[in-house]
């Protein structure tokens, strides 16, 4: 297919077999000298598509590592120059770029307090790579396509890596089922282009995910955001239960990403009163959540872990906004009024 983004798409099964084999024994090393400082909690900086990647370390680092993880306000050091006391964490700034100065204000100034710092970024010349004492390269090369893809399965898989890495249990074998798992949710194109013909008369849209998923229920509402032009939110099913369940109408996407057991039951209730409500159910993952008749499948089979699938259930989502964006007649290589790089302060 003659697009950018298709392609990078497509790619990431490879290039993730090659960042884990290349990253793995650097990464171990680092989990080795990270241990000899020891830290009470995580700090996780980012914006745009690396916060939604800042998200799954919100998850990952806290169930995995039973840490306490904080998502950075970049304004309280950049604006308000009021910046929490760092001393204390492991404090991590994500950036595709490694340009957005009020994530590198963020490393700098925990840097300053004697904080441990990683940057994890696509650019070992970036102003972020030289703000952190440590640098992760997510190794997904040059990334054309403005909308980010292989980017920001990479950041998952570099911040899964460095979650094994603190319990000294990194190994390439424990990986193995992720590019396979990547490699079939690709196959789930046809159904992701059907969903989207069905509902790109829409102009608004839910995605909903929660645990794990939430983080790509996020990045998958981004992405219909930027490619497709439809106001697309992003809820846990316990957040859009308390209160903007009121909006669900006749005709309204409702997509919900359901891999795994843990909330099968929570999102087939919610699912079953969205219908109620005249809402279309898209659903991406296993389907055993009391899928109906009338609801749009995404399949995905991902396995055990769970907190290894965000990497893989990304992937139906893109294709969806991808071919969402082509219904509409809108260019997804070339998404308005967005730009590669943006820098924030």
């Amino acid at each position: 297919m003659d697009s950018l983004l298709w392609n990078e798409i497509n790619e990431q099964p490879d290039v993730i077999r090659r960042l884990v084999a290349d990253e793995v024994d650097l990464i171990r090393r680092l989990g080795v000298k990270l241990r000899k400082k020891p830290f009470r909690f995580i700090f996780l900086a980012a914006r745009g598509t690396s916060d939604n990647a800042a998200r799954y370390g919100q998850y990952l680092f806290g169930a995995v590592n039973r840490l306490p993880v904080a998502l950075a306000a970049p304004s309280l050091f950049t604006v308000y120059h009021t910046p929490p006391a760092l001393e204390s964490a492991l404090v991590i700034g994500i950036s595709q770029s490694g340009e957005s100065p009020d994530i590198v204000g963020v490393l700098e100034e925990a840097r300053h307090q004697g904080a441990a710092t990683v940057a994890i970024t696509n650019r070992q010349d970036s102003p972020l790579a030289r703000a952190a004492e440590h640098v992760l390269m997510i190794g997904a090369g040059e990334e054309r396509s403005v909308a980010a893809t292989k980017t920001y399965t990479t950041q998952l898989a570099v911040l899964a890596m460095l979650s094994m890495a603190l319990d000294d249990r990194l190994s390439e074998d424990a990986f193995a089922p992720v590019v396979a798992w990547m490699e079939n949710a690709l196959k789930a194109e046809p159904e992701a282009r059907a969903s989207a013909e069905r509902i790109a008369d829409s102009d608004r849209a839910v995605v909903i995910g929660r645990g794990y998923q939430y983080c790509t229920a996020h990045e998958i509402a981004l992405k219909i955001k930027e490619l497709a032009g439809v106001e697309a939110e992003p809820y846990s099913t316990a957040d859009f239960q308390h209160g903007p369940k009121a909006m669900a109408e006749a005709g309204m996407p409702a997509i919900f990403i359901t891999i795994g057991p843990t909330f099968r039951g929570e999102t087939a209730s919610l699912a079953d009163a969205l219908r109620g409500q005249g809402a279309r159910v898209v659903l991406i993952g296993d389907m055993e959540t009391g899928a109906q008749s009338g609801d749009f499948k995404i399949p995905v089979a991902l396995g055990e872990p769970e907190w290894l699938t965000p990497i893989a259930a990304v992937i139906p989502g893109q294709l969806l906004a991808f071919h969402l964006a082509r219904a509409r007649g809108l260019d997804p290589d070339q998404p308005r009024h967005i730009r590669k790089v943006t820098r924030t302060n």
